[in-house]
């Protein structure tokens, strides 16, 4: 036999209300009430134990398509973006390196090249080549002078002792002539020196024109040359080389006195 209860007026209220199911007595039957409440716990247990997926779900729900879209063009703008950075800064990298490789390239030629010791030594056998070119010519044009006046007067003198002295005068000079002559080894030991720190300076030069791209690169960044000589300095543009182009030959001058 199954044991009622007394009912409170709470009870009585809110069943006529309809906010509170009718409780049934001990007898074993469901109480409705109660399953609604562990149900309601067991779901809430559920949403807590993985609240990322109701997150994720929340946030999938939220996206509209529309947004969606406009996601995917922004993500594109962003890689290309990128893509342009990283193209950027490789540029950027090569350029730093030419500067560098540059400044190595001035380094050496400042260091080894136009130093006050190199340069003046440059310059001084450059001087003595002026030097030795003017004396030896000075003595060559003397003992040619010299030779012409012993020939002269060799044709007018009787005597055999005058003449045997005239002939010695004149061998001595062209012994002279032979002397000064040898100043061409000198000079072009001199010169060899100097051709060498100038090639050493032109080697540097062009390692630094390849660094950046070229006779040609450069070629285009040149400013044009005017020339601002007047008068017979326009004309001087120094003995014909082997080469050159755009001199008159000794036949095209000839040419003008016939």
């Amino acid at each position: 036999m199954a044991v009622q209860r007394k009912r409170f007026r709470i009870e009585e209220f809110q069943a006529e209300a309809g906010e509170l199911p009718m409780l049934s007595g001990f007898d074993g039957d469901v109480i409705p009430f109660h399953h609604e409440i562990m149900n309601e716990l067991r779901a809430i247990r559920a949403q807590m134990a993985a609240p990322h997926r109701t997150d994720a779900a929340a946030s999938t729900e939220a996206v509209t398509p529309e947004q969606s879209e406009d996601a995917k063009v922004l993500l594109e703008t962003y890689r290309a973006q990128i893509e342009q950075c990283e193209k950027l800064k490789v540029e950027l990298d090569l350029i730093h390196d030419a500067i560098d490789r540059t400044k190595q390239e001035i380094a050496t030629l400042h260091g080894k090249s136009f130093s006050g010791d190199e340069m003046a030594k440059v310059t001084g056998e450059l001087g003595a080549v002026v030097g030795g070119t003017e004396e030896a010519t000075q003595q060559i044009l003397e003992a040619a002078e010299a030779i012409d006046q012993a020939a002269t007067a060799l044709g007018k003198v009787t005597s055999a002792d005058q003449q045997a002295q005239l002939r010695e005068e004149i061998q001595e000079r062209v012994i002279g002539i032979f002397e000064a002559c040898n100043f061409q080894d000198l000079t072009g030991q001199r010169i060899g020196k100097v051709m060498g720190t100038m090639k050493f300076i032109e080697h540097h030069i062009n390692v630094m024109m390849d660094i950046w791209g070229g006779v040609d690169a450069i070629r285009q960044h040149a400013p044009a040359i005017i020339d601002t000589r007047v008068g017979d300095a326009r004309l001087l543009n120094g003995p014909k080389g082997a080469e050159d182009e755009g001199h008159a030959s000794q036949d095209d001058i000839d040419a003008l006195f016939n």
